[in-house]
């Protein structure tokens, strides 16, 4: 997906730094020519930013907006026409503590995408599509380093089959930032149709509820485990209803979000 990134203030171009480079595909940063003593290779316009969006709205698969979700509502408005045809469109406030997908969610790619731009930013993704409301099921994924795709969904589907959830139920995975670029596990996510929120080892030491410990896993990696905490902290207000389970080169855990307790 060819994607444009566009900012219109001096903190929010400190945000399209972090994100700039890290995202898969072509890159465009659009900013204002009052701006321009930016570090980013960029293309700078003069012009009104409504009438800049208007130029670039059909040409790129996503466009992520760092500024007010009000103004990215208000200089969009008039060029929206499909929801299938229409771009993904993700906003991300001026310091990067929120990644909204606000348009195009779902056929479009924006929920994937905003996922994606958490990752970079080390924040949560806000995704309000009404299929995606229903889902609850988080799994956390813990792996050998060169771990294959077909091995990862082999254990994916044998852990749900015995926590008895059909995988549509399933928002999101989690693993921690170690994994966060194992070709095998991204590929085989990436088939599934599966979001992937990226667990820091700094998250994993904090995590206050209660999961299983390894000793081997505290020597590798500096935290006592990985899929049991990746899946609750992926999550909210969850409670796991498949305790971690080992399979050929991985480990699976399950929990469920909003668990009536």
């Amino acid at each position: 997906m060819n994607l444009a990134l566009i900012a219109v203030t001096t903190d929010g171009i400190k945000v399209a730094e972090r994100i700039e480079g890290k995202l898969d595909g072509e890159v465009t940063v659009f900013l204002p020519q009052k701006l321009k003593q930016s570090k980013l290779t960029a293309t700078y316009f003069s012009k009104k930013l409504v009438d800049q969006v208007g130029e670039i709205f059909s040409v790129y698969g996503g466009l992520i907006f760092i500024m007010a979700s009000g103004i990215v509502v208000r200089v969009i408005a008039s060029y929206i026409e499909n929801k299938r045809t229409d771009p993904a469109v993700v906003v991300v406030d001026d310091v990067g503590r929120f990644v909204i997908s606000l348009l195009s969610g779902h056929e479009g790619g924006a929920n994937k995408l905003a996922h994606k731009v958490a990752n970079i930013l080390k924040t949560d993704a806000v995704i309000t599509t009404g299929t995606e409301a229903k889902k609850d099921i988080i799994i956390g994924v813990g792996c050998r380093r060169g771990i294959g795709s077909d091995e990862v969904k082999k254990a994916i589907s044998i852990a749900l089959n015995d926590a008895d959830v059909s995988i549509d139920r399933v928002r999101l995975a989690g693993t921690v930032d170690l994994k966060a670029n194992e070709a095998g596990l991204l590929s085989a996510l990436e088939e599934l149709d599966i979001p992937l929120r990226v667990v820091s080892r700094a998250e994993i030491e904090n995590c206050a509820k209660g999961y299983s410990k390894s000793d081997f896993v505290i020597e590798k990696i500096g935290v006592g485990g990985v899929c049991e905490p990746a899946a609750l902290i992926s999550g909210r207000k969850t409670k796991l209803i498949l305790k971690k389970q080992k399979y050929p080169g991985i480990t699976i855990a399950i929990a469920q979000e909003n668990f009536s307790w």
